[in-house]
């Protein structure tokens, strides 16, 4: 299959080499009562939905581990392009662009493969099931419109972790990014059974279509 070429450029684009991705524990005295305001702050991130962000990304699995940068996430509304590229390869970007249910991705060579399920594209070319349409939900500190869902939060009144899908997103920190915005998520751990991804994010940005 063609999806062979695939999974071996991604595949050292994005897990090879070799990183440490510690997992601390998840915090005691989590509650799943939600603070006063969440309904509130809850409704202004889902109204964030013309975004930009950067950072690092990092993976462990018991096959592979490795990082890669993102170079950017765009996302407009259910619109979402992304761009990877490995920080010790030195390899071109690679990117993913679509909607919930389509996918393109485009190697570093300008060969593009096309999908109508996203999950399965990324499973053949990284090797790991990854809820691609839950992420721009999660990443914003939301669950995602599939599944059920548990959320947990901290002694501080802050979402700690969601469950769903069979990962357990842990958000191990929150930063003031935009002004007059709540907290973003600053670093996020998703879990499920031996995969461990973790996404560092360094800048988040509104962009053409936010309300203020």
């Amino acid at each position: 299959m063609r999806f062979t070429a695939v999974a071996l450029t991604l595949v050292a684009l994005l897990l090879g080499g070799c990183t440490s991705l510690q997992i601390d524990p998840l915090p005691e005295g989590l509650t799943e009562q939600p603070p006063a305001d969440w309904s509130a702050t809850s409704a202004r991130r889902d109204q964030f939905r013309h975004w930009e962000l950067t950072g690092k990304l990092a993976v462990r699995q018991p096959s592979d581990s490795g990082t890669a940068v993102i170079n950017y996430w765009k996302q407009d509304r259910q619109i979402y392009k992304l761009a990877l590229s490995s920080s010790f390869l030195g390899m071109g970007r690679t990117t993913l662009e679509g909607v919930p249910g389509f996918i393109e991705l485009t190697l570093p060579d300008g060969e593009r493969y096309q999908s109508g399920d996203p999950e399965a594209l990324v499973s053949a070319a990284t090797g790991w099931q990854l809820p691609i349409d839950s992420l721009a939900w999660w990443i914003r500190g939301l669950p995602g419109p599939e599944g059920d869902f548990r959320l947990f939060f901290d002694d501080q009144e802050r979402l700690a972790v969601i469950r769903q899908l069979g990962w357990e997103i842990r958000y191990d920190r929150w930063e003031e990014f935009i002004d007059a915005y709540p907290p973003l998520p600053a670093r996020i751990t998703a879990v499920k059974g031996e995969k461990r991804v973790r996404v560092v994010v360094t800048s988040w940005r509104k962009t053409d279509g936010d309300s203020q």
